[in-house]
């Protein structure tokens, strides 16, 4: 059984996820981080590997890519970094990022190198499900790679449903079609958009991300599905503390009501 296996079938709700840049605020923090974290109660983590153009991300985690691109971080460097990874964290670990670095690294080495990382799997948001599904869910497969599809307010149930059939980690529920860093939509519609989709009884877990920045909105999240996602409060926390790694357990313990 996989590390996101394992995690989602011992433990049933409040999973809580955290999303950082990889290279930010400094290019040796990437461990570091996922050590901290571990340490401090976070179930997974989510490290992005930088994109000079996040299109889906709101200005700070667009800022953290800026500046860990500065810094030196590079896809060879990131999976150099990650040699290290298995021996010093054990929770689950996915690596999120936008298709082009994953191309032109070329998928087959790309996915053999995030699974001798120790990686579980991969979240691509601007990925096609089609071209997933035709072209790389192979490499994917022969490498037990997790890859972990978006669903939005506007996926249709069909969509939804492709989407349960082709996953093997969890659904990665949007709480808006908006970039990060947004509050969480606590809209009627929005509720009942959760609700629907909780309602179909899928096979993977439900895991909420954007818009979840304390403990209120992360309560809110988990009254529909298994966990949420922080990223943007996060990354603010972490980059605006020159002392950053010693605020890691003062804000987990915040969010987890500890």
């Amino acid at each position: 059984m996989n590390r996101l296996k394992k995690l989602f079938t011992e433990k049933k709700e409040n999973i809580l996820s955290i999303y950082y840049t990889a290279g930010y605020p400094e290019i040796g923090a990437t461990l570091k981080i996922a050590q901290a974290l571990e340490k401090a109660g976070a179930d997974f983590l989510e490290i992005g590997f930088p994109y000079s153009d996040p299109v889906a991300d709101g200005p700070t985690i667009q800022h953290s890519s800026q500046v860990s691109i500065e810094n030196g971080m590079t896809l060879k460097v990131l999976f150099q970094q990650l040699k290290d990874l298995r021996p010093q964290v054990s929770i689950p670990i996915l690596l999120m990022g936008y298709v082009n670095p994953m191309l032109q690294y070329g998928v087959a080495n790309f996915c053999k190198d995030v699974a001798e990382a120790g990686v579980d799997g991969i979240i691509v948001p601007d990925l096609p499900l089609y071209e997933y599904e035709e072209l790389y869910k192979d490499e994917f497969i022969k490498n037990g790679l997790s890859n972990i599809f978006l669903v939005t307010p506007n996926t249709s149930e069909e969509r939804i449903r492709k989407i349960d059939e082709l996953s093997t980690g969890f659904i990665y529920l949007l709480s808006s079609s908006a970039t990060t860093g947004k509050d969480l939509d606590q809209s009627d519609k929005i509720s009942k958009y959760y609700e629907r989709v909780k309602a179909m009884n899928l096979k993977n877990p439900l895991i909420i991300g954007f818009g979840i920045s304390d403990k209120a909105s992360f309560d809110r999240a988990n009254k529909y599905v298994d966990g949420a996602i922080m990223g943007t409060a996060f990354v603010k926390t972490i980059g605006n503390k020159e002392d950053y790694l010693s605020h890691i357990p003062e804000f987990i313990g915040k969010i987890k009501g500890v």
